[in-house]
């Protein structure tokens, strides 16, 4: 206020200055006192011109004009024969300005605040400013429930007419809301209204919950949720009468109270629908949510609208416009309820841009659209092509808006946003998980090569069970109708036994070629056939037996048989052969000669799957379904077939949480004139009566399986059933040693929950809670639901750039004797 006064005192002094002088002619013009303003500027803004005969009116309009423009605090007149001179004094400029103590609201988003209010470098520095900026910043303030902010302001002097301004902020604590009161509800309860608002006090464990933070808008917001609240069960008069927000002395502690209007319950007398009906009325009808004699509900209403006005932007009416008009007979309590339909001009797409794509090329995004250039606009084709280029494993975000062609009421742009991420990776580096150990890597992954849209691979890995190589590509759209083809081969050296599979070491190479075929949107079809080569490294084998000392069970008297297959002692108990090798002993001579240790596979595959998940990594919607079989040829050295069966399914719950459910399904026999059970060689494994099996009897392992044990279903590990060690799960080879090896069922399923990451951004990182349950069987006949594993906990994944590093913490609920667990689990880097 003091400051105005001053500047209403100087301009009072520089118009007195003004009168005092007599009317002259003016003969020129002189400008005294500038330092950073041109004389230009000046008479720019003065509305005086020389050879003017100067009044005290035009003298006191000059004055004025001049300040006006801001830039000067001082300005007086003088005359000096008949030159005007006009003595300034400038406004300070302002050097430079800094931010201090604000954290709910960035520097990003209060510059531009400063700058409108005139605050910003370079500018005319105004004292009112400081005011302005100092109340507006207190209102943002408070409107976010921070209601104790202090708001200082500083200003230095500086040389050359400068200043540097300093606003520092002390924003105080949020408001916390104690206690909400609703007063005049008689229909429903408190719980039943407090459930639909966004401001709540949160229960005692959510301690990180920011519900209890009071803001202006969420209350705005609340109370309109009564309303809804009322208005979708029939009551069109209810409203909030008042509402009283009372603030503790501190400004911390929020009391509100909301005084509402129940009014009566109206019923539905009768649908109309008016308009220009480009679509037949009985359609229309079809959409809409309520009928004659439904009560009233505002939410239907809006969603009928909202299904009418879909379906009309469907066939090209982007702008239309469907206007419910209630119709209230507030004496009998019923409504009609006309729908007043103007479609607007039809509206066709001129042209469809891309924008962010630097690596990809446009014709890779053009193939995923569904709206095309030159054609009647679609709302459903634009979401379903947003979708298919969300679910593309090399873009982050995609967004698409439809802005209309200036000029025109027919016409409208398509511009697509997306923001890619790394679809490729060079990396050589180390990575660790708990079966494979220590992993050596090197790869080149391209998903999209060259911004093709063609995925590229290459890969060498070695680590104490596995030493790989594979080379594939693959084409998405070998043909312009999405045909796919694609090819790989690899190399694989592998020691099952560090895999807790078995004891033998194998070498694999393989390749193969497929094809793919999309059938609708949503579905798609892949077959391919493929070779395999893959050899046993396991010598001669015979049975492994413990002889134990029967007085003595602890005391071991031998572990292996000697090379005539004879142990001294008298009392064995037989530790299971090795029922894997036992079942490729073609001949029975417990040999393995070249012909039963070399197998050829000549593989054919085939798979079905229908995909409807809106997102690639991390998806909230939607579900994904794979149908699948793989079989041996003739000419195969086992001939045998393996299906199976994954689903998944995504459903958003409340906010960002999403629940999925998943379920995986494999069979498998062999369909030649081999049987393991009857070339198996006979072997006791009852065990005397003072030894315990270490693991489940009616898991041992009987021969009776159709698949070879290289091609056996396994369960457990980080990536299947979690808790359980990789490869541990399902029939074992005996009661004491209870090595798992495989069978021919899996059943294995689950349910999470995913929550909200903090502190990151995009579709990166994931958190989940879980539940996980199944096992592995032999064959169909010894599946059995009892004997079901089951466990729970928390897995973080991370898609980092050499790879996703998965981290679990599982405890298992349903476990049994001899069952490997361990609690933590994690993969680091690329696994093969």
């Amino acid at each position: 206020m003091r400051r105005i006064l001053i500047i209403l005192l100087c301009g009072m002094f520089s118009i007195k200055s003004a009168l005092a002088l007599d009317p002259f002619v003016i003969s020129d013009i002189r400008v005294d006192g500038l330092q950073r303003i041109s004389e230009g500027t000046v008479f720019n803004y003065l509305p005086i011109d020389a050879n003017e005969l100067l009044t005290s009116s035009r003298a006191r309009q000059a004055i004025r004009s001049l300040f006006q423009t801001g830039f000067f605090s001082d300005i007086r007149l003088e005359r000096e024969g008949n030159i005007l001179i006009i003595n300034v004094q400038e406004r300070p400029a302002i050097a430079a300005i800094s931010l201090s103590g604000n954290k709910a609201i960035k520097d990003e988003d209060m510059y531009p605040v400063l700058a409108d209010i005139g605050l910003a470098q370079g500018e005319v520095f105004q004292p009112q400013s400081l005011d302005r900026i100092k109340q507006e910043l207190i209102r943002q303030y408070f409107s976010q429930g921070r209601y104790a902010v202090q708001v200082d302001s500083r200003v230095v002097e500086l040389d050359r007419n400068r200043v540097r301004i300093s606003i520092n902020i002390k924003e105080g604590k949020t408001a916390e809301i104690k206690h909400i009161n609703i007063v005049g509800n008689t229909l429903f309860g408190d719980k039943e209204i407090k459930d639909e608002f966004e401001s709540k006090i949160p229960p005692f464990w959510k301690i990180w919950s920011k519900d209890d933070q009071y803001s202006r808008e969420k209350l705005s917001g609340d109370l309109e949720k009564i309303r809804s609240y009322y208005q979708d069960r029939g009551y069109i008069d209810a409203n909030v009468e008042s509402t009283q927000v009372s603030i503790s002395p501190d400004k911390q502690d929020i009391y509100i109270t909301a005084n509402i209007i129940e009014g009566e319950q109206y019923t539905v007398e009768k649908i109309q629908v008016t308009g220009d009906l480009v679509i037949e009325e009985a359609t229309l009808r079809r959409l809409i949510m309520t009928q004659a004699n439904d009560i009233f509900s505002r939410k239907k209403m809006e969603q009928s609208v909202e299904n009418i006005t879909a379906i009309l932007s469907n066939i090209g009416y982007a702008f239309a416009n469907v206007n419910p008009i209630p119709q209230i007979d507030r004496e009998n309590r019923l409504v009609t309820i006309n729908y007043f339909v103007d479609p607007g001009k039809r509206v066709y797409v001129r042209q469809i841009t891309f924008i962010g794509n630097t690596g990809t090329k446009d014709e890779v995004l053009r193939r995923e659209m569904r709206q095309f250039e030159g054609g009647w606009f679609s709302q459903a084709a634009i979401d379903r092509s947003k979708i298919r280029l969300q679910r593309l494993p090399y873009f982050e975000s995609v967004n698409i808006e439809t802005p209309a062609v200036p000029g025109t009421d027919d016409q409208i742009d398509v511009e697509v946003t997306i923001v890619e991420r790394a679809a490729g990776s060079f990396s050589v580096g180390l990575g660790y998980s708990q079966v494979q150990g220590l992993i050596a890597s090197l790869s080149v992954q391209q998903d999209n090569f060259l911004g093709s849209g063609k995925r590229v691979g290459l890969s060498l890995s070695h680590s104490k069970i596995i030493s790989s190589f594979s080379l594939s590509y693959d084409n998405p759209y070998w043909t312009e109708d999405g045909v796919s083809r694609g090819f790989y081969v690899r190399y694989q050296e592998f020691d099952q036994a560090g895999a807790n599979i078995s004891t033998f070491t194998s070498t694999e190479a393989a390749g193969g070629m497929n094809f793919g075929l999309p059938l609708t949107e949503v579905d798609y079809v892949r077959a391919g056939l493929g070779i395999r080569q893959t050899d046993l490294n396991i010598g001669s084998f015979v049975r492994e037996v413990q002889f134990i000392d029967p007085d003595d069970p602890e005391n071991i008297l031998c572990n292996d048989l000697n090379q005539n297959g004879i142990c001294p002692e008298q009392y064995f108990v037989p530790r299971p052969f090795d029922p894997l090798s036992t079942s490729l002993d073609f001949n029975g001579d417990g040999q393995l000669d070249d012909s039963e240790r070399d197998f050829r596979t000549y593989d054919f595959t085939a798979s079905w799957t229908r995909d409807t998940r809106n997102h690639f990594l991390n998806p909230t919607r939607g579900s994904s379904q794979r149908l699948g079989m793989e079989t041996s040829l003739p000419g195969s050295t086992r001939q045998f077939y393996k299906l199976y069966y994954r689903a998944a399914k995504y459903i958003p719950i409340w906010g960002d949480l999403v629940l999925s459910f998943h379920g995986d399904l494999g069979y498998g026999d062999a369909y030649d004139n081999y049987d393991n059970e009857s070339l198996a060689q006979p072997v006791d494994t009852e065990l005397p009566e003072d030894v315990e099996s270490a693991c489940l009897e009616e898991e041992v392992i009987t021969l009776d399986t159709g698949l070879p044990f290289f091609e056996h279903f396994y369960g457990g590990g980080v990536r299947d059933i979690r808790g359980f060690e990789d490869n541990t799960l399902g029939p074992k080879d005996g009661p004491l040693s209870c090595r798992a090896v495989g069978g021919d069922v899996k059943i294995s399923g689950g349910m999470e929950i995913a929550i909200p990451t903090p502190f990151t951004k995009g579709g990166g990182s994931r958190i989940a809670l879980f539940f996980d349950v199944g096992n592995v069987y032999e064959n169909l006949s010894a599946v059995d639901a009892s004997l079901f594993r089951a466990s729970a906990g928390i897995s973080v994944t991370w898609q980092a750039p050499i790879g996703p590093i998965i981290m679990n913490y599982a405890f298992p609920i349903r476990e049994f004797k001899g069952d490997r667990t361990e609690s933590l689990q994690f993969s680091f880097g690329t696994t093969f």
